[in-house]
């Protein structure tokens, strides 16, 4: 079952780029930006990430963290980050168990084929750990001010 608004979200979110666990509570304080996407170094997907590494300082100032999370490997992350100049953590859910809590992992389809892939979305999660709000039409260009805006 997806998590929905007004959920906690898990404290346990995975390992990052370095390997290095990632905790709810290690953004204790912060709003935290949980944004999942398909697969670095792609289109769409970069297009999000520089848009939240633009609009990172305005986050932070507006009290936010951001985490991006993927299936990819932590060396496919070490390369994107440092290729996209990423001031943020992405985690490395290769086993899709965070993707799976959040419902994103879902069936897709193109050129009429189906397939399971990462829907992209983002969730906003509040200070104290509750799931506030879910962007499912994520602009990608311009997702840093979805947020800030707060757009949907």
């Amino acid at each position: 079952m997806a998590l929905k608004t007004g959920d906690k979200a898990p404290e346990l979110l995975g390992k990052d780029q370095n390997g290095q666990e990632v905790r709810l509570s290690d953004f204790k304080g912060k709003k935290l930006v949980l944004y999942f996407y398909p697969k670095d170094n792609t289109p769409g997907c970069s297009a999000e990430a520089c848009s939240f590494r633009d609009g990172y300082a305005d986050l932070q100032n507006a009290g936010y963290a951001v985490i991006g999370v993927s299936k990819d490997s932590e060396k496919s992350h070490q390369g994107f980050i440092a290729k996209k100049e990423l001031p943020f953590p992405l985690i490395s859910d290769g086993d899709l168990v965070l993707q799976e809590q959040f419902g994103v992992w879902q069936e897709k389809k193109m050129c009429g084929r189906a397939y399971m892939g990462t829907v992209r979305t983002t969730f906003i999660i509040g200070e104290d750990g509750t799931i506030e709000r879910i962007i499912d039409k994520v602009n990608t260009k311009d997702a840093a001010n979805q947020i800030l805006n707060d757009k949907q």
